[in-house]
C-alpha cells in the first residue's frame, strides 16, 4: 500500500556522533581533504570516505557550495521579515515574492507570522525599498523586520 500523500517520507538523518562531527567538519569546510577530516575525527581516511559516500547515497548529504565573501567595498544588509497574511492569499503573494532576487530564503512557519523571509539587500535604502514592495504586495496583512547586526555562528550556505 503506497504512503498517504499527508506523510512524506522520512527525513534521512545522520547516524551517530561520528556522522554529525563529520558533517559539521564540512559544514566549516566542504573543501576540506578526507585525510584531514580523518586525523580530526580519529578515524582511517577510507572510513571517511565510506560514511561520505554513504550520507550522499542517503540523501543527508546533498551537495557542496561555495559561500561568497563579503565584499568590502560593498558591506550587505540582511534582515529577517515575518509576513502575516489575508485569509487565502497564500498563492498569490508566493508568486509575487519568487520575483524578488534579495529574497534569500522563504519559509512557511506557525506562530505569530505565516511566513519568515530573509532578504539580503546592497543598502539600506536598497532594504527599505524591498520592505515597501513587499508591504505592498495585496495580500500581505502585516509585516515585522528584524535587521541582522551580526552573524555569529553560520553553518548553513
Amino acid at each position: 500500500m503506497p504512503p498517504s500523500p499527508r506523510f512524506s517520507p522520512a527525513v534521512p538523518h545522520p547516524k551517530d556522533q561520528i556522522d554529525r562531527d563529520l558533517i559539521a567538519l564540512l559544514q566549516a569546510n566542504a573543501r576540506e581533504s578526507t585525510a584531514n577530516l580523518a586525523r580530526k575525527l580519529g578515524i582511517a581516511r577510507t572510513t571517511v570516505v565510506a560514511r561520505l559516500a554513504r550520507l550522499e547515497r542517503d540523501g543527508v548529504v546533498v551537495g557542496y557550495t561555495v559561500r561568497l565573501g563579503q565584499d568590502d567595498e560593498r558591506p550587505q544588509v540582511r534582515a529577517h521579515v515575518g509576513i502575516t497574511l489575508q485569509p487565502k492569499s497564500s498563492r498569490d503573494v508566493l508568486r509575487r515574492l519568487q520575483k524578488i532576487p534579495e529574497l534569500l530564503q522563504l519559509s512557511s512557519v506557525s506562530g505569530e507570522f505565516d511566513y519568515i523571509a530573509i532578504l539580503r539587500a546592497d543598502t539600506t535604502a536598497r532594504l527599505d525599498a524591498l520592505l515597501d514592495e513587499i508591504g505592498e504586495i495585496e495580500g500581505v496583512h502585516k509585516t515585522t523586520t528584524s535587521v541582522v547586526l551580526a552573524l555569529r555562528i553560520d553553518r548553513g550556505s
